[in-house]
């Protein structure tokens, strides 16, 4: 039975699966290292941030950041040293500057545009009055057969 059950351990891929563990002398440093974890994105995965994500990069980033606090550095040098290599797109919240305009003000835009539309199209046109595209002729057939109606 045992032999079967090393068998199954060896064929299955989740049994290969390694669990990262990060030891910390401090709680503050890994209260820390907890946060980070959550406010950065993988950039390989893209909708992920670097606890969830299961990409090689994504390790590599929890490595480094464990390192850099190990090494006594700041929240803020940590999110600047990423920013500085992969770009804002490494944040969750970009911070609000020229270049992240459009991810700042585009929502409000669409949903201004969106409103505006939806105003235009909901507006009542004016009802053309019937004197105005019917000739005498035409006129004179309505009038005899509404009253015609009328009578009925």
């Amino acid at each position: 039975m045992r032999i079967l059950m090393l068998a199954a351990m060896l064929w299955l891929p989740a049994a290969h699966a390694a669990i990262d563990v990060y030891n910390f002398d401090d709680p503050k440093k890994e209260e820390t290292f907890r946060e980070l974890l959550k406010e950065l994105r993988c950039p390989k995965c893209q909708n992920q941030d670097i606890a969830d994500s299961n990409a090689e990069l994504a390790k590599d980033l929890r490595e480094k950041t464990y390192q850099m606090l190990q090494e006594g550095s700041s929240k803020e040098e940590v999110v600047d040293y990423m920013v500085a290599r992969y770009g804002n797109f490494i944040l969750y919240k970009p911070p609000f500057m020229a270049s992240t305009l459009i991810l700042w003000a585009g929502p409000v835009l669409v949903l201004l545009i969106g409103l505006v539309v939806v105003l235009v199209r909901t507006r009542k046109k004016p009802a053309l009055a019937a004197d105005e595209t019917l000739s005498e002729e035409e006129k004179q057939r309505l009038k005899r057969l509404l009253n015609k109606n009328k009578e009925s």
